[in-house]
């Protein structure tokens, strides 16, 4: 069995689900079929794999032809224990980290957890407003599974978790991207990917945008599907049944429609600005770029 060499570390709602199913493609990567097995991040609730064992046969099929073999858990980034695990385990592992604008982050974020079932406070300031509350265990929603996804300032402070991986990982093994050049050029930033990965061009064109914002049909329905699902997950993990958990995500796509998240208004913004103000230009001496449009 090939062991993974490759991570995509996160950050959640930057467009690593994109670049997931861009790599993933490639004639000469493997990425695990099961996106974001969250193995190694133990200080995280969501661990989808429960053993070692479990974890490396979804890499079974890779072949010799897979110079690049790997997976994406997108919150590697904000543990504490998933990249010194990671390392433990494949010394010379390569890493790559996408970025965006925190202001923009954190209410995407909080839009996903909604979407999740992790949150149940639609109105993103709101919710903002109880993170110190709910860092002291109150607040939590009874679906929530892992509390600390729902505290937004932390989990986009992008660039206090930058200087903790570079402080871990050479920087020739790790690759950051930022969503505004993705989003400009897709074609050149998945290029530098693949020299980064010394892989050669495989003539891609397209490059469908996935994971959009969206939300639920029916919050009943995807209420009743959560119960199921984290029921099955439960006899599965203790029966050690193989299952697949296939109709859930059918159900859940069925009940799924595209919405874009309501725009911040104008004080909400100047707020966030504030808030990570010190932390964007944190980010900006690491990667020593200017994002001082990020201010604005």
């Amino acid at each position: 069995m090939k062991r993974p060499n490759f991570f995509i570390l996160g950050a959640p709602k930057c467009g690593t689900t994109s670049f997931y199913f861009w790599l993933k493609t490639h004639p000469n990567v493997y990425l695990s079929p099961l996106k974001e097995p969250d193995f190694f991040n133990t200080d995280d609730r969501t661990c989808k794999v429960s053993s070692l064992d479990e974890y490396e046969a979804l890499f079974k099929e890779a072949t010799d032809a897979h110079r690049v073999v790997g997976e994406g858990s997108v919150w590697y980034l904000f543990s504490r224990e998933a990249v010194p695990r990671i390392l433990q385990y494949s010394p010379n592992a390569r890493f790559l980290v996408l970025i965006r604008n925190p202001v923009e982050m954190a209410p995407s974020l909080h839009w996903q957890e909604l979407y999740s079932g992790n949150e149940d406070v639609t109105d993103f300031w709101t919710a903002w407003q109880l993170q110190d509350k709910r860092a002291q265990g109150e607040r939590i929603p009874e679906t929530c599974v892992e509390p600390k996804r729902l505290q937004y300032g932390a989990a986009c402070k992008l660039g206090e978790q930058l200087e903790r991986l570079f402080d871990q990982v050479d920087r020739d093994h790790v690759l950051v991207l930022v969503l505004d050049d993705i989003r400009k050029d897709p074609g050149k930033e998945y290029l530098k990917a693949l020299e980064f990965l010394t892989l050669p061009d495989d003539g891609r064109q397209e490059f469908t945008v996935y994971n959009p914002a969206k939300a639920f049909r029916s919050q009943t329905l995807r209420k009743g599907i959560r119960k199921a699902a984290e029921k099955a997950m439960w006899l599965k993990q203790t029966l050690h049944l193989p299952w697949s958990f296939g109709l859930f995500g059918r159900l859940k796509q069925a009940n799924t429609v595209i919405r874009p998240r309501p725009p911040l208004e104008d004080w909400v913004r100047q707020e966030l600005i504030a808030y990570f103000k010190e932390d964007m230009l944190r980010l900006g001496r690491l990667l020593e770029r200017d994002f001082s449009n990020w201010l604005i």
